[in-house]
């Protein structure tokens, strides 16, 4: 049996043909990208250090996404069934920083198994005592 088929028909449609310039020139950038991450991890942001670096990070991953995965030629469809993910980490990672604040204690854990320590003396005036059956 022979297989041919018409001109036009033995292909389904191959969608968008990116020039080989855009994955050089994306491909480039994240390199300089890569030594900005390195110099961004030999100096000191103080309290910014994960900011900058989430910052550079996400950068990286959105220019991959778009271009080597194609994501910037799919339909409206396809960029739901990709951000949903990233909303859903948005969220746990949200979780985890909300906490952060409340943690104080560094041995929170280490003495579970313990009775609660027994509350601090009050401040104020003087308690008054009254003896019952005078």
């Amino acid at each position: 049996m022979s297989h041919h088929h018409a001109h036009g028909e033995s292909h389904a449609n191959p969608g968008h043909i990116v020039p080989m310039r855009i994955y050089v020139t994306v491909f480039v950038t994240l390199v300089v990208l890569t030594f900005v991450t390195v110099w961004i991890s030999r100096h000191d942001f103080g309290t910014l250090n994960i900011v900058v670096a989430m910052l550079v990070a996400s950068v990286k991953a959105m220019l991959v996404a778009l271009f080597f995965m194609h994501l910037k030629y799919e339909k409206p469809t396809t960029w739901l069934y990709a951000f949903f993910p990233i909303l859903l980490l948005g969220f746990l990672l949200a979780g985890v920083f909300i906490d952060n604040p409340y943690r104080t204690d560094p041995d929170i854990y280490t003495n579970l198994n313990q009775p609660p320590p027994p509350p601090a003396s009050i401040q104020g005036p003087a308690a008054v005592v009254v003896e019952h059956g005078h």
